[in-house]
């Protein structure tokens, strides 16, 4: 059920956080598919305190709100967001030189590019997966974004998080149960904001790891389509590929409005411009309808809806 902010809220938010509320901004120019309506407010983070102390307010208030990071894998509706959305920019980042076991500090808004690529100019080798992801870091954890054979479970220590009742917790990686693109907090649906998170990762020197990005750009280059999307729709089934069912359920290069299923790849669903959400949910279960009938299996988004639908 979409959560609605009433006149209460709203007034509490304007007189507590003044111009820092913005009001109206469009969800089409703060996400990677470039759809989706107006957020009625929403607000930046640019420190892990600062999302901490927020979102902690926003519970206590009972004032509902999402975090978004870098606006993939979302998919928010044409008639927009109702909730606070609150903007995470945290993204300090420490390098920790012990030289038998050297980690990296990241704050969760930083985005995966921007670590993998700091990763590379320090000579630190094991988040080569991540250049091409897109996102952040707190989406990362929340879900175990992974790419060419690694993922967030494999390079996590700890993060800290915090929670309504409890406050802000550490939690070690076995805590998360990850699984393939899911973690207990996506799968239980609970209320946690992910605040920073420490990293391993081997020395190497930066010409190693930056060769390896390249090697693993140029797959992703040759594999997926250029353009506004959401990244993978679908999760791929166990021991199958979600694009190849979708190819052979015939949905390849298959449209609604001006989006349309990539002709390079078929779970990649592509904004043509001036695309509606509901086109490209119109083509979500007409895809899944499709899957189902012709192999029987019933497709998982690994996208979100987000927003009043």
């Amino acid at each position: 059920m979409t959560k609605i902010m009433g006149p209460v809220e709203l007034k509490y938010l304007r007189s507590e956080y003044g111009k820092k509320l913005r009001e109206g901004i469009l969800m089409s120019t703060c996400t990677s598919a470039r759809v989706g309506g107006p957020s009625d407010v929403s607000i930046i983070t640019r420190t892990k305190n600062e999302l901490a102390s927020i979102s902690t307010d926003m519970w206590e208030k009972g004032i509902p709100f999402m975090i978004i990071g870098g606006g993939s894998n979302l998919l928010v509706s044409d008639k927009g967001i109702r909730e606070l959305v609150i903007f995470n920019k945290a993204k300090s980042i420490h390098f920790d030189e012990n030289p038998d076991n050297p980690q990296l500090e990241v704050e969760s808004g930083t985005t995966l590019n921007y670590l993998s690529q700091k990763a590379a100019g320090l000579g630190l080798s094991g988040l080569e997966w991540a250049a091409t992801v897109p996102g952040t870091l707190g989406g990362a954890v929340y879900g175990n974004a992974g790419a060419f054979g690694g993922d967030l479970a494999g390079n996590l220590i700890s993060a800290l998080i915090n929670f309504p009742d409890v406050g802000t917790q550490e939690w070690n990686v076995d805590k998360f149960k990850y699984e393939y693109r899911s973690s207990i907090l996506k799968r239980d649906h609970l209320d946690a904001v992910i605040l920073f998170a420490c990293l391993s990762v081997s020395k190497s020197s930066p010409e190693n790891v930056r060769q390896k990005m390249m090697e693993n750009s140029k797959k992703r280059h040759e594999t997926q389509p250029k353009g506004a999307t959401m990244g993978s729709t679908f999760k791929n089934p166990p021991g199958d590929y979600a694009g190849r069912l979708l190819e052979g359920a015939g949905m390849k290069g298959i449209g609604v409005g001006n989006a349309e299923f990539s002709s390079k790849h078929a779970n990649f669903i592509i904004n043509h411009g001036k695309t509606k959400a509901e086109d490209i949910k119109a083509l979500i279960d007409l895809a899944r309808q499709k899957v189902a009938e012709k192999f029987d299996i019933q497709l998982e988004l690994e996208i979100e809806l987000v927003g009043e639908w």
